[in-house]
């Protein structure tokens, strides 16, 4: 078995191999034909997986590289543990906002130092999560686990390292990668991605970030706090373009507050090495500007991991967007399956949970579950953070859906303005006259928590109205949506309801 290594080697990178991908393991003997094989030991693959098994199936996981997948190694956990880290500095440096003082604390003297030890507390949480990932645990829980790679040797069947698995259902979950820029000389220069940065050991004095999405945006405004000097290059002119605009402008404020460089329209050139770091060399309006920098970190898409599959054997259809799937999750392989970011428009951990859920239960119970169906929320993990589920305003436009629009500013919530954490709103938008949710963004400190609620309201079909009957503890900052939820009641009352109740209530005066 190939040696794989996850730097630097120290004692916690140790513990995450010995879970993520053992190196004395042993690929079990096949028996006989699987009920499931997972291709790809990421959420998607180990969902499907102990899925089938729990259902007391037989089912194989197989994975290449390391158990987890993108989300425990390179994503959600490693970066979420950062920006932890990050909000504690910054919240730190702005102690005096809440009447204390505290001297002697300067982020230029204490950051550097600090930050190796920043990374040392990720690694320890990295390894210490991957135990729930392990290669023994899904063993013990009844899935074979075969490390090593997978190639379709026809429609019912793959082999790995000479064995051969035959299937009844298959998923294909092998996710995706970072994106290579095609930017001139920046593989001769080096350069950062999601699957780079997390080793880092010394912090970069200064940084450029190439792409304004969520993982530029989150690891922009990440080191910035640290004490890096970060420059932001975006060809687009807003950040976060999938989101609502205003939102965008809450972040883009926010961002030149804390003092990160912004080069909205740029569009990067060429990339040199030079003694004292590295030159980037951007275009904005015609106008090029040369920037420096220590380390450049890319973050500008994904692409998917269909290389070395055999997809051709096994009849499934793909193409640079990934693999090709129907609306209820299946290949052009009607026994064959795809989830998570090889096949899917969501690219989050929770989308590649559900996604492989729907597999399962498709494959083994004539289900009926559709990936269109699926309610799906998503946040970005800058502070303020950006929740949103749904239909933007101008999404809802461009479909043609007449909708009626509620909006409430943070700076009217109690606890918010208590926390100091007043910076944002939340806006919800419902199909004209109905009081069904169709969309949702909320912007604030804790939006990844309270966009729950609004994805509830739409799996189940409530309207605003059931929120409005529904006591939320105070002082909450979800409150800023029960107070939404009674704009939509108040919009109710037609001129003669108003009327009446006037009448009714001057009988008591």
């Amino acid at each position: 078995m190939s040696s794989i290594e996850v730097l630097p080697r120290d004692e916690h990178n140790l513990e995450l191999l010995c879970n993520a991908h053992p190196a004395d393991w042993t690929n079990p003997t096949p028996r006989g034909k699987y009920h499931l094989v997972a291709i790809g030991g990421g959420t998607a693959g180990i969902i499907a997986a102990l899925g089938t098994a729990g259902l007391g199936g037989r089912s194989a996981l197989i994975e290449r590289h390391l158990l987890g997948g993108d989300c425990l190694i390179y994503g959600c956990v490693p970066s979420k543990a950062l920006i932890r880290s990050a909000r504690a500095a910054h919240d730190a440096f702005r102690t005096s906002d809440f009447g204390l003082r505290i001297s002697d604390f300067d982020q230029s003297a204490i950051a550097p130092q600090s930050f190796g030890d920043v990374m040392q507390r990720m690694r320890a949480l990295r390894a210490k999560i991957s135990h729930h990932d392990s290669a023994q645990r899904f063993a013990s829980l009844g899935v074979d686990v075969f490390l090593g790679s997978a190639k379709f040797t026809d429609p019912q069947s793959v082999e790995i390292d000479g064995q051969r698995l035959e299937f009844k259902r298959c998923v294909i979950a092998t996710g995706a990668r970072a994106a290579k820029p095609d930017v001139s000389g920046i593989e001769e220069a080096g350069y950062l991605t999601n699957e780079t940065v997390f080793s880092l050991t010394e912090l970069p004095r200064r940084l450029i970030v190439v792409g304004g999405g969520p993982i530029g945006c989150e690891m922009a405004q990440t080191f910035r706090r640290f004490g890096s000097h970060v420059e932001l290059v975006h060809r687009g002119l807003r950040l976060l373009p999938k989101d609502e605009p205003a939102a965008a402008e809450i972040i883009h404020k926010q961002f030149v507050r804390e003092g990160i460089v912004l080069h909205l329209g740029g569009r990067p050139v060429r990339c040199e090495q030079a003694p004292d770091g590295k030159r980037l060399v951007i275009d904005v309006d015609g106008q090029q500007q040369t920037l420096a920098a220590d380390a450049i970190l890319v973050a500008v898409g994904r692409t998917p991991n269909v290389d070395g599959l055999g997809l051709e054997a096994a009849g499934v259809k793909y193409s640079p967007r990934g693999v090709e799937i129907d609306d209820f999750l299946r290949t052009s392989n009607p026994r064959i399956y795809a989830a998570g970011d090889i096949a899917g428009s969501y690219q989050f951990t929770h989308a590649a949970d559900a996604m492989a859920r729907a597999c399962v239960q498709n494959a083994f119970f004539f289900g009926s579950k559709r990936l269109s169906r699926m309610v799906m929320p998503w946040c970005t993990y800058t502070d303020p953070e950006v929740a949103h589920i749904g239909l933007t305003a101008e999404a809802a436009e461009k479909q043609g859906i007449a909708i009626d629009s509620y909006r409430e500013e943070l700076r009217r919530v109690d606890r918010a303005v208590l926390d100091g954490e007043d910076e944002g709103f939340a806006v919800v938008h419902c199909r004209r006259g109905t009081g069904k949710v169709v969309g949702t963004t909320i912007v604030a400190r804790h939006a990844g928590e309270m966009i729950g609620e609004m994805s509830l309201l739409m799996t189940a079909g409530l309207s605003l109205g059931t929120m409005a009957n529904t006591i939320h503890a105070y002082p909450t900052q979800v409150e800023v949506l029960k107070r939404i939820a009674d704009q939509y009641n108040k919009s109710r009352l037609t001129p003669l309801v108003a009327r009446v109740l006037r009448t009714v209530l001057s009988w008591g005066s």
